[in-house]
């Protein structure tokens, strides 16, 4: 029953970072590093499918074996989340108390984001995946 549990979370965690790949205001890789999680306790097969994927799993292993995030990475996130905030604002047009509670949040997620280490040194395969 715990094996369909995470099985499940995986798959829905699957969507959300292929819904992420596809909306600039929701990430991808966060909900993937998620699902390799879930399909580690689940389906080892479905893990091994992410982690040798062409575009995300790079990124993947690199999270999951440093716990490091590329520059491009973080770049990318700092950015996303900052158009996500523009975006939020003008078509919301939020009061100011959530205008802020959103900024603070958003802020602390790019922070953390920016501030996870970067790469040690890497086989080249995986050089040409990150930057």
């Amino acid at each position: 029953m715990q094996d369909c549990l995470w099985f499940c979370l995986g798959c829905l965690m699957v969507a959300l970072g292929i819904i992420g790949a596809v909306l600039p205001v929701m990430p991808t890789t966060v909900f993937l590093i998620a699902a390799v999680g879930c399909f580690t306790r689940s389906s080892p097969r479905l893990a091994q499918v992410l982690l040798q994927h062409p575009r995300y799993g790079p990124s993947l292993r690199l999270w999951r074996e440093q716990g490091a995030v590329s520059s491009k990475g973080k770049a990318l996130a700092a950015a996303g989340m900052a158009v996500g905030y523009a975006l939020f604002w003008w078509k919301a047009h939020p009061m100011l108390p959530l205008a802020l509670t959103v900024a603070a949040l958003l802020a602390a997620s790019a922070a953390w984001v920016v501030t996870r280490p970067a790469p040690r040194t890497c086989p080249p395969r995986l050089e040409q995946h990150l930057d």
